[in-house]
């Protein structure tokens, strides 16, 4: 952000730090403790997705659960916070509400949920505890101390969320205690050569990279069974339907993806590559963690306030994962993919060719997304679109959290770059002026990509503005003392 940046320069002119030049007293902004964990917690979900494939429903509940754990024992050394899971531990006396204190009790709250979550990077939660000075064998569960409120609060956590629906640890009946089996059985209804209903999801075929093809199965088809955190379930906020084959508005709105991405531009293929996050991917739960962060480092944050927007932040994306999940499997719609098949077979249009092709003409029957062989199209139903629910959720969220709608992100793109790499298009900056923008772009960018069409992205946005407000009243109620110039609904 360019003010940042001259921020970054006066401090250099003046010969300290940001944080030296801001105080002598506490870390601030990228400095404070909490801000490193949520660094961990982006490293531990990036290196999940290299692993295990792209699964942002888990890795949002992993970070969501995270993030209340270290909220939950934060609150003991807080004068006025309730925690959501941590019982039977009494706040500390003021005395006890230290900086120190809370950087500890923390630590070991994230430590231990990282462990149960992301347990295949254990040492590097390790290495980093370590680094702290603090030490990663301690497991006392001493509420008088803040080593043993952390454990505690991850121990809170952990036990309160087992059994939530996720099946985590293969727990639901006829599971074969295999984690995250689909315990719903679910079929779709057209298979990957037979388009039955062009109204339902169909499965398609990705590129294996090495000459191959498969189709996936669809992701965790379960979700909407998951107990939210800030609702009272997956179908509280659903929208109404989608639009079906024969209407009006479903014809405009194929029509409308197909113009889209006969003219994609490179500012346009930039903003679908970034809101897709490619190599390293955070999915966007932590697309959206990153995007706090950005305040973070905006606004020099305390420990107390990131610890404090993280916890909203990620409650929010997880519930948010949740409804459209919800959204998704009960309506078990169909993606562009098919729609378009279904409305320009036959017919000659511009499009792009795939990798090394570019935009050609071609039969409508050969249409395909904006995106690379080897992750072709979301593998589940299309409404509504999960960027669009989560990012209005997040931004909506954020919005409330900081009073104001003013963001102000820049980043640097070659278009291209994650697609097309011999067609590589202009260095071009994507801009963020507000958290709303944020939200609209990265609904926008799934119809230039071709995942979505406008219903999905309309309805995903309201549907994620609505988890964000219910979630902002119950956040009031763990933080009595919040306040927004928004009505809250």
């Amino acid at each position: 952000m360019k003010h940042l940046n001259l921020i970054l320069l006066f401090s250099i002119l003046l010969g300290c730090s940001p944080s030296e030049s801001t105080s002598n007293l506490e870390p601030m902004g990228s400095e404070n403790v909490a801000y490193k964990w949520g660094q961990m917690a982006l490293e531990a979900t990036a290196l999940d997705t290299e692993r295990f494939k792209p699964r942002p429903t888990i890795t949002s509940r992993y970070l969501g659960l995270i993030f209340t754990s270290v909220f939950d024992a934060w609150s003991r050394y807080d004068s006025e916070a309730i925690p959501v899971y941590l019982d039977g531990v009494s706040r500390r006396p003021t005395e006890e509400q230290t900086l120190k204190n809370k950087e500890i009790a923390i630590s070991y709250a994230a430590y231990r949920t990282m462990l149960e979550y992301y347990y295949s990077d254990s040492a590097l939660f390790s290495e980093f505890m370590v680094e702290l000075g603090l030490d990663p064998s301690n497991t006392s569960t001493d509420p008088s101390t803040p080593e043993g409120i952390g454990n505690l609060a991850a121990l809170a956590v952990i036990e309160a969320r087992k059994g939530d629906g996720s099946n985590q640890y293969g727990e639901e009946v006829d599971t074969l205690s295999v984690p995250y089996f689909d315990y719903t059985y679910y079929q779709p209804v057209n298979s990957v050569d037979t388009n039955v209903d062009i109204n339902r999801w169909q499965p398609k075929y990705f590129s294996d990279g090495a000459g191959g093809q498969f189709a996936p199965s669809c992701l965790t088809p379960f979700w909407q069974n998951v107990k939210p955190i800030s609702m009272t379930s997956g179908d509280q906020f659903r929208p109404g339907p989608p639009p079906m084959v024969g209407s009006e508005q479903l014809k405009e709105e194929v029509a409308q993806v197909v113009e889209m991405q006969a003219n994609l531009t490179d500012q346009q293929k930039a903003l679908v590559e970034f809101m897709r996050d490619g190599p390293q991917s955070v999915q966007q739960a932590g697309h959206w963690l990153k995007f706090a962060q950005d305040v973070s480092i905006r606004d020099n944050h305390t420990l107390d306030q990131d610890v404090k927007m993280y916890f909203l932040n990620q409650v929010v994306a997880m519930d948010a994962f949740i409804a459209s999940w919800d959204s998704k499997m009960y309506y078990d719609y169909a993606r562009p993919f098919a729609l378009v098949h279904e409305y320009y077979g036959g017919k000659t249009i511009t499009a792009w060719g795939g990798e090394g092709y570019g935009m050609i003409e071609m039969d409508g029957n050969d249409w395909r997304p904006y995106s690379p062989s080897i992750f072709l199209c979301p593998p589940f139903p299309s409404y509504t679109s999960g960027h669009s629910t989560i990012s209005g959720a997040c931004a909506e969220a954020l919005k409330y959290w900081t009073g104001s709608d003013e963001f102000g992100v820049e980043v640097e793109w070659v278009a291209g770059c994650l697609t097309e790499q011999d067609r590589l298009g202009d260095t071009v900056t994507l801009s963020f002026p507000t958290f709303t923008d944020a939200a609209e772009q990265a609904g926008i960018s799934r119809l230039y990509g071709g995942y979505h069409i406008q219903a999905d992205n309309i309805a995903g946005l309201e549907l994620g503005r609505d988890v964000a407000r219910n979630a902002w009243s119950f956040y009031m109620k763990h933080v009595p003392s919040a306040s927004s110039p928004f009505e809250s609904k």
